[in-house]
């Protein structure tokens, strides 16, 4: 065969062939003249445009939707897998009584037989006989550890001391879909604690018109991620919670979506603005935040409810339900709170917020008071 067609060499990283084919090839393009500009661009088959698109996006839907599902599958596969390994380990050490040394030579016989597998050191298995120890006589708790990933369940099976802890960060990492991080954050920030020793303050009128709001909202946010000064002003606080949406919508939780800063409401011939104004699709109803850096006072209160009954009227759409307010401020009297609360009319809610790291030596110890008077055998009042 004359010429080598089959021999190449590098050019700029690429590679070129060489042979007498290819000279012709080259010397044929350099003599064909160029399409001219005008060349018309062929048009679309029919079909083929915005509406088609549409119809794909609805195929693309699916293809994620089953990703996602597969990725719920082998997490759940993995869990349960670790579940049983723990139950074994349970079952040995327990016949055996060796304890360690039964985890020892089972992370050394999975060495020999499966080399190339991941995650079955003495410390990861000893770590599985203590996650189903730890749920094993809880069917309902059991139940919730296999919707969430391996790492979050080691997080709040070491970062959690009682049962009830343990149950209220796997709920609520369900319900938020936390992610490892986030669940890091609220551990670190105490939400439990929090959320136990001060349930949210709530005017009646909540109650009645969404009674699941209690669930949604916070008697405490913790703004650590803004990093103010100590003498900050109302309008930093509402900059800084603006500039760092992403996390104050974490901080809120699942299902609220931003409407707008300084949302302007006219009544008669006079202008007002609600601080910070969110949707919340669970309840389906707009949620105006008003911002207080100083102390919760009963005026408050009022201002608060004009705004909502202003919303209500003009902004609210036919089908969303009523709005509800939020007062968020730097501290609060409980008792204060309750009073001013009883009589409010309107969907309303009073909570703190807090720029760093609350005492956590402080809340384990409240929270034992807690505990101690919630015993059944405790003496009344």
């Amino acid at each position: 065969m004359g010429g080598r067609v089959n021999e190449w060499i590098p050019v700029a990283g690429l590679v070129r062939p060489r042979g007498r084919w290819y000279t012709m090839l080259m010397a044929r393009k350099r003599t064909t003249p160029p399409k001219p500009a005008s060349t018309p661009i062929k048009s679309r088959p029919a079909g083929q445009g915005d509406g088609e698109a549409a119809d794909f996006d609805h195929v693309v839907g699916l293809i994620d939707a089953a990703r996602m599902r597969g990725f719920a599958a082998v997490n759940k596969a993995v869990v349960e897998l670790y579940w049983s390994i723990g139950e074994y380990i349970g079952r040995k050490v327990a016949a055996e009584g060796r304890g360690q040394g039964t985890v020892d030579s089972l992370a050394a016989y999975i060495r020999r037989r499966q080399p190339n597998a991941r995650g079955y050191s003495s410390r990861n298995l000893w770590r599985m006989m203590q996650f189903h120890q730890a749920y094993r006589d809880r069917p309902i708790l059991s139940a919730l550890v296999t919707e969430l990933s391996w790492t979050h369940n080691l997080t709040i099976l070491g970062r959690c001391r009682s049962v009830e802890e343990r149950e209220f960060y796997l709920r609520v990492s369900l319900r938020e879909r936390w992610s490892s991080r986030e669940l890091e954050r609220q551990l670190a920030g105490a939400l439990f604690e929090r959320t136990v020793l001060s349930p949210v303050a709530s005017s009646p009128a909540v109650a009645e018109v969404h009674p699941d709001a209690a669930g949604l909202f916070k008697d405490s946010y913790l703004f650590d991620f803004l990093e103010l000064p100590t003498g900050h002003s109302e309008s930093d606080l509402e900059a800084g919670l603006i500039e760092q949406l992403k996390e104050f919508l974490l901080e809120l939780g699942r299902d609220f979506c931003f409407v707008g800063s300084q949302y302007p409401l006219q009544v008669g011939g006079r202008d007002f603005a609600v601080d910070l104004l969110f949707f919340n699709r669970a309840l389906n109803c707009l949620v105006a935040f008003e911002l207080k850096i100083d102390e919760f006072q009963p005026e408050h209160l009022g201002k608060l409810e004009f705004y909502l009954e202003a919303l209500d009227r003009d902004v609210k759409k036919e089908h969303e339900r009523p709005s509800i307010g939020v007062l968020l401020c730097a501290t609060k009297d409980q008792d204060v709170v309750e009073y001013a609360l009883n009589r409010a009319a309107s969907p309303a809610l009073v909570a703190e917020y807090r720029t760093m790291l609350p005492d956590k030596r402080l809340l384990r110890r409240k929270l034992r008071e807690f505990y101690d008077r919630s015993r059944p055998d405790a003496p009344g009042d």
